[in-house]
């Protein structure tokens, strides 16, 4: 069948197009929601060998389990039961290959989402980070720094985060530590150091621009002001500028991210969403949530405390780590 025969060929095959480093990475990462889950959904197919409002009932309750939320568990059960109905799915097993078909439609149907991050074809590419505090938003940065430079990048690291204790010398220890430009200064108006360190930024050729912000959620209206005002400063240094804002939500949160991203977006232009701690969770399905709830792309996940763990977010590979042991059995 389509998209589950397209899985298989393309992880059984040696020429697969996705790097070996890759397919490991998503393997070990997402080990934990892969067990709790595919695991489950094997026994289900076995206590059940045909489709029934039972076998329905469990695996709502799965799907629920795995975080992938109520509404699109709601959405996800009744576009499954019409196509059992439509093509007359009687066999539990063969209706697991339909899972991992339709799982993969809600992430990809739709409007088109780009994983990639929009790179400014001159001058600096403003990449603004924003979340709430606790997330892993600094070593985020740090992570992303260190891709960066690695690729022969030039980047520097803004403290937008000016009053909270502690954040600036923070994130002046990972510029040391990835040999990265730094700037800022503690207690006073984050858009102003901002804007000093954009315009060294310009000066020295910088590549990419880090920008970190307060995790402040508690008072929407006062974070929405202080972002309205950081956007407007980065704007008008830099044309069409920050050319990403990226949400850092902690994946072990669940449904509690969901909010999070759907609080941001409220606020501010959020244009991907930065996953961290994924592979510390079995609530890996917060991933198909995210895209249906609020309709943003993940363009990265963490998957790893190493500097190397946190990977740009590709949806077959992320398929594959949920679903390995099922895609990788034989016909």
């Amino acid at each position: 069948m389509g998209l589950f025969a397209k899985f298989k060929n393309i992880f059984n095959k040696p020429e697969n197009k996705l790097e070996p480093q890759t397919i490991e990475s998503y393997d070990k990462g997402l080990a934990k929601t892969r067990q709790a889950f595919v695991n489950e959904l094997s026994i289900l197919g076995h206590k059940y060998t045909k489709v029934t409002d039972e076998y329905f009932d469990e695996l709502e309750n799965l799907l629920i389990m795995a975080d992938i939320g109520v509404n699109t568990v709601m959405k996800f059960i009744d576009r499954l039961k019409d196509r059992v109905k439509k093509e007359n799915i009687t066999d539990t097993k063969y209706l697991q290959e339909v899972i991992v078909d339709e799982l993969f439609i809600i992430y990809v149907s739709g409007e088109s989402l780009s994983d990639k991050i929009n790179i400014n074809p001159s001058g600096p590419t403003v990449i603004l980070m924003v979340g709430v505090n606790g997330v892993g938003k600094t070593t985020t940065i740090g992570k992303l720094a260190y891709k960066y430079v690695n690729e022969g990048k030039k980047v520097m690291l803004i403290a937008g985060d000016t009053f909270r204790a502690g954040a600036v010398p923070q994130l002046e220890e990972w510029a040391k530590k990835t040999n990265s430009l730094f700037y800022g200064k503690e207690n006073i108006d984050p858009a102003g150091v901002i804007f000093d360190g954009l315009k060294q930024a310009q000066a020295q050729n910088v590549d990419i621009v880090l920008i970190d912000t307060a995790g402040r959620l508690q008072n929407k209206v006062n974070l929405m002001k202080e972002l309205e005002k950081i956007n407007k400063v980065i704007g008008g240094i830099i044309p069409n500028a920050p050319h990403e804002t990226l949400l850092v939500i902690d994946a072990a949160t669940g449904q509690n991210g969901i909010l999070q991203a759907e609080s941001f977006k409220s606020i501010t232009n959020i244009t991907g969403i930065v996953l961290t701690k994924l592979d510390g969770t079995a609530k890996g399905g917060i991933v198909l949530a995210i895209k249906e709830t609020v309709n943003i792309p993940v363009k990265f996940i963490g998957l790893g405390e190493g500097m190397t763990d946190l990977k740009t977010f590709d949806i077959e590979a992320y398929i594959y780590g949920l679903f390995k042991d099922m895609i990788s059995d034989g016909e």
